[in-house]
């Protein structure tokens, strides 16, 4: 996929001269936690978020030292600090050089700068223009959609051919210990696992397949050091040592 596969194309923008309290309503009347800021030409110069404003004057949460730490400040960061909780206008509070994708850009490029940057939305320019926006909320929406995709139906010999393909592709689960049984869609694992959530990388590994129902799991905890059982789940209680 695609940033423009999810973005939201019709973008609510700021221009860089609105002040404060004009950025405030529009992120209130329209329910979202950022805006891009964009002039009067179309150029995007920056963006601005819920986040510039926590340290703010008025609400007495702008940035305090003592007068010996203020003496260790460089003067570049105190002026940076003081703009930040006392200007009145966006283009004094935003973020600068905001990072940008283009509509090609593919979506887990699109996430790895998010996650290294610490961001919580994308910008998409096109010419240098903003034509659309990449929030943690459209990722969301599109994955609701893929979660909940349509059910799909096959016997019970495809399942456990899947389950069996999908468990092949974990190399470190420990796989040459389980076996698969399936019955009216519903897998049962059996076997083993010899670390930590093996298992449970096994079951979601399952539960991925299409026209699994249900994964129910039998699998013993074996201790690889002793080759011995150290929990069985069917006898519902660890057996150290047996």
């Amino acid at each position: 996929m695609k940033a423009s596969d999810v973005m939201t194309a019709k973008v609510i923008s700021v221009a860089p001269d609105a002040t404060l309290g004009d950025m405030i309503k529009l992120m209130l009347q329209h329910r979202i936690s950022g805006l891009p800021v964009v002039t009067k030409e179309g150029k995007l110069v920056g963006v601005i978020t819920e986040g510039d404003c926590l340290r703010r004057a008025e609400t007495g949460t702008e940035v305090k030292r003592s007068f010996w730490r203020d003496l260790l400040t460089g003067s570049e960061t105190l002026a940076s600090e003081y703009i930040q909780s006392h200007g009145r206008k966006v283009s004094e509070v935003m973020s600068r050089d905001p990072i940008t994708v283009d509509p090609d850009t593919d979506l887990s490029e699109v996430i790895h700068l998010m996650e290294k940057n610490r961001i919580k939305r994308v910008p998409v320019v096109k010419n240098g223009a903003v034509v659309g926006i990449v929030s943690r909320a459209n990722l969301l929406q599109t994955l609701s959609g893929l979660v909940g995709g349509a059910k799909v139906e096959q016997s019970d010999a495809e399942i456990r051919q899947g389950v069996n393909a999908a468990l092949a592709n974990l190399p470190w689960a420990a796989n040459e210990f389980l076996n698969v049984t399936v019955k009216n869609g519903v897998v049962d694992l059996w076997g083993c696992y010899t670390a930590y959530r093996q298992d449970e990388a096994a079951i979601v590994a399952a539960e991925n397949v299409p026209g699994v129902k249900k994964v129910q799991s039998h699998l013993s905890w074996v201790d690889p050091m002793s080759g011995m059982v150290v929990y069985s789940p069917d006898e519902n209680a660890p057996v150290a040592g047996a």
